[in-house]
């Protein structure tokens, strides 16, 4: 596997060598300190080039990076059709290097600076880049929650929540567990919260909370990965109400310690629902009424 000295020092040479582009920088993983080294670090770079036509018309180019297993090139696809400005080449190499690299138009580096406190310079042949202060994970930090946003992020917990019960019952397997993980990613949007507060909100979790586990309790994070249930009804149930339990926990946690205003008057009468669905015969013809559970807590 290239070395990084090896492979800064490739992207750079190509630069150098091509009138065309202008600039080159570097953000992501490789830029910020706080990131524990790895060998699926990719290489995050920006050329800032002058005729972006000329590169996206022909691919051959980027065969001096190296022999390929295989490339995407997201703002080429219909799949998922971009109207960016950008024109990204996402690379991986048989030595196991990944370069991401994304062509900007030169008049559009103003841009990129502003964008992403993780910017760092590598070539400026034109000086058009101020001196960046050291980057910094800043723009990646959890943000505290609006009284607003923590009741948006609740209500769509327990009003999708409701989906979730109803495909169970009807034995639509993938739609409950659709519905299972967007309740879950408002749950993980609690749980950031909760960290956030323990760390004055001066740390970032990674893209998908993919550093999340440091940051929380062994039994709290234990919990969460059960709410990853098996493709079969009982199970999908157990997630349910293991999720609602632990969002139940940490959101009563955020309010607290945020001082937020939050009624438990709706989230009784939702688990008491979601417990009705799921004692509901398979071949009822109607939802017949139900009372809400009690519970310790006080209005």
């Amino acid at each position: 596997m290239r070395s990084e000295k090896v492979m800064i020092d490739l992207i750079k040479k190509f630069a150098e060598q091509d009138e065309r582009i202008r600039a080159v920088g570097m953000n992501g993983s490789r830029t910020n300190l706080k990131v524990p080294k790895d060998p699926f670090q990719d290489y995050d770079i920006v050329y800032f080039v002058t005729d972006m036509d000329s590169f996206i018309n022909r691919v051959d180019w980027i065969k001096v990076f190296g022999e390929l297993i295989i490339m995407q090139r997201p703002d080429h696809s219909v799949l998922y059709p971009s109207n960016r400005d950008q024109y990204a080449y996402l690379m991986l190499f048989t030595d196991g290097n990944r370069i991401d690299l994304t062509l900007w138009p030169v008049e559009k580096s103003n841009e990129w600076i502003q964008d992403d406190k993780l910017a760092k310079v590598l070539l400026d042949k034109d000086s058009i880049f101020p001196i960046l202060p050291s980057p910094t994970d800043q723009d990646y930090w959890v943000n505290k929650p609006s009284q607003q946003l923590f009741d948006d992020c609740t209500n769509e917990f327990w009003w999708v929540s409701t989906y979730v019960a109803k495909g169970l019952w009807r034995n639509e397997i993938l739609y409950a567990m659709d519905h299972l993980q967007i309740i879950r990613n408002m749950l993980l949007k609690m749980l950031e919260w909760k960290i956030g507060i323990e760390t004055d909100f001066t740390i970032s979790i990674g893209k998908n909370g993919k550093y999340m586990e440091k940051y929380l309790e062994k039994e709290i994070w234990n919990t969460l990965l059960n709410t990853y249930p098996k493709g079969n009804i009982n199970d999908i149930w157990d997630a349910l109400f293991t999720m609602t339990n632990l969002f139940e926990q940490i959101t009563l946690e955020v309010a607290n310690r945020l001082q937020f205003n939050y009624s438990v008057i709706e989230v009784k009468k939702v688990l008491a629902y979601l417990e009705h669905i799921q004692q509901l015969p398979l071949d009822a013809k109607e939802i017949s009424p139900f009372q809400a559970r009690e519970t310790e807590y006080e209005e």
